[in-house]
């Protein structure tokens, strides 16, 4: 077979020789300028290089967006003990990676080698062709006689193949310092995973202390202040992935992730972020860049367009899967009450990706269209809540504590968006269309009307699985209630003022499993005893689906 060559920004990149055949050196990409200012250089003695520690795969490996013919992998070496993340030092290290169809590597499909570098703070990715669809494959990474844990992956099916069934694991919101990071493991041990979907907020800015757990710090992260510069986003994405349960997540199956505002700072959009201070913590622009740096070194990711992570990847005839980037083009979200956030010079998407977006949808001829989405779609009014409940409710989504029913930071702050992609799914009777979301520390299973305000007259133009937070703060954890407490007063209420909503819990941490077949898409939610355990159990509490050709959420009583 043929060798290809693929290319990512911010991070080394390598090719697969598709063949058991002798390691080559591969063509190295330098990070951007920003990671080059950082890197230092490091001299060292023979003798005393000799005497140091073996290079060290200290933050796991991964993989990353399957094709039918390939998949990304990724690893970070430490290539001596003081060639730290964000530290840009440390000698350039030659990592060799091997794919095998089996665990024991005796069945060899695939190998190469890249080169680690200061530049890309050591991080390496390997962009993998020539692979048989639907396949499990293992691999692992080695370098100056160090290997790397093994790790499963598999490769999406054929483009045309007839698929049965597919199986993603689906979360969103995970802070550090909340607790642990239980619902991936839980995930990690079904084994049966094609897939996991990280629908934003895999990292967050926050200094210590400032975005916890009831108010208290389960565990601290690294750095200890909130994450401003090149080499604070690379040691904030360290310690993360040093946790075990991430570790063991990534092992087991490939991630499509893409990022919220968390990944940069709170409330992001193009040109800034309601949790930056321009001047103080330096201009939005390096920042921001910063932080795109970071995401793709550390993440398995392979940006279809340059700088964002809006891509679509295609599961057989069955599904595909449109992931959007609601960060990078967005305008400013707006106060609430003033009228714009139905202005249609304001854009959620920007013209490019929602263009994008509907002629995807269009040109889809697969049973199911998924889409990504880190923020909820759904129209949301918050009723007539109490003020008990109407105040923690507005802390959560940054909402003024008195009144209003919107969280203009969601679709419904960009209503002009919206309004163009529901119409046109309607007017070109694309059915089939289940947005999958993260952001709001809550579960959900919504209709997604045409007109709210007349629903169920409206019809329903899709449907939309939302899934709770892995650790983050909900509704019980700000008010510092019994779990289940506010959600048995809010759920009611809240569906009462949106009748399109079949169900919401307010306060349980957890994840979902997305399971889909040619008949139906069924999202089985799943809650953890406590997130601040390391040990915590998981169990299924609810499970919805859509059925093909309704556009309409039901019920179900019992997980796949």
């Amino acid at each position: 077979m043929t060798s290809r060559h693929g290319r990512t920004e911010s991070a080394v990149s390598a090719t697969a020789d598709t063949a058991p055949l002798t390691p080559r050196r591969r063509t190295v990409v330098k990070a951007a300028a920003a990671g080059a200012a950082l890197a230092g250089p490091l001299a060292v003695a023979p003798a005393a290089r000799a005497a140091r520690s073996a290079p060290a795969f200290l933050h796991g490996v991964a993989s990353g967006d399957p094709l039918p013919d390939g998949v990304l992998l990724w690893t970070r070496v430490t290539p001596v003990p003081e060639a730290v993340p964000g530290s840009g030092i440390g000698p350039d290290t030659e990592v060799s990676w091997t794919v095998a169809r089996d665990r024991a590597f005796t069945d060899v499909v695939a190998r190469g080698t890249v080169l680690a570098t200061a530049a890309s703070d050591h991080t390496v990715k390997a962009d993998i062709r020539g692979l048989r669809p639907a396949t499990d494959y293992w691999f692992r990474f080695s370098a100056d006689g160090a290997d790397s844990p093994v790790a499963r992956t598999r490769t999406a099916p054929a483009a045309d193949a007839a698929v049965t069934g597919l199986r993603f694991g689906v979360v969103s919101c995970a802070n550090w310092e909340a607790g642990h990071f239980a619902a991936y493991r839980h995930l990690a041990a079904r084994g049966d995973l094609d897939a996991w979907l990280h629908l934003g907020d895999y990292v967050y800015e926050y200094g210590t202390g400032e975005y916890g757990a009831r108010d208290q710090v389960v565990r601290p992260h690294s750095p200890a202040h909130e994450i401003v510069t090149l080499a604070d986003y690379r040691l904030r994405h360290a310690t993360y992935k040093t946790d075990p349960d991430l570790q063991a997540l990534h092992a087991t199956a490939p991630v499509v992730a893409i990022w919220d505002d968390h990944e940069f700072a709170n409330d992001t959009w193009s040109g800034g972020a309601e949790n930056h201070t321009g001047g103080a913590e330096g201009a939005w622009t390096a920042r921001q860049a910063a932080a795109k740096q970071a995401y793709f070194e550390w993440m398995p990711v392979r940006p279809a367009v340059e700088g964002t992570t809006y891509r679509r990847l295609r599961f057989g005839k069955l599904a595909d899967l449109s992931l959007l980037d609601l960060r990078s083009f967005r305008s400013q979200q707006v106060s609430l009450g003033d009228g714009e956030v139905d202005d249609p010079d304001r854009t959620l998407t920007g013209r490019a990706q929602l263009d994008w977006l509907k002629a995807g949808l269009s040109a889809s001829d697969t049973t199911w269209r998924l889409v990504g989405t880190s923020v909820m779609i759904s129209p949301f009014a918050l009723g007539a809540l109490p003020a008990s409940l109407l105040k923690p409710l507005a802390k959560l989504l940054g909402l003024p504590q008195e009144g209003l029913a919107l969280n203009t930071d969601q679709w419904d702050g960009y209503t002009d968006d919206r309004r163009e992609l529901l119409a046109h799914l309607r007017a070109n009777a694309i059915r089939n269309t289940v947005f999958l979301t993260g952001d709001i520390h809550m579960a959900w299973a919504n209709d997604v009307p045409v007109n709210a305000g007349t629903y169920p007259l409206s019809p329903s133009a899709a449907t939309e699985f939302v899934v709770t937070s892995v650790t983050s703060d909900n509704l019980d954890d700000i008010v510092k209630v019994s779990e289940g407490t506010v959600s048995a007063l809010a759920s009611p209420l809240i569906r009462a003022a949106n009748r399109h909503v079949h169900w919401v819990d307010t306060d349980r941490h957890g994840y979902g499993v997305l399971d889909v077949t040619a008949e139906r898409a069924q999202m089985d939610y799943y809650v953890l005893s406590d997130r601040t355990a390391a040990d915590a159990t998981s169990r299924w509490v609810r499970s919805y689906r859509t059925r093909s050709g309704t556009q309409k959420a039901e019920r179900t009583y019992d997980p796949v």
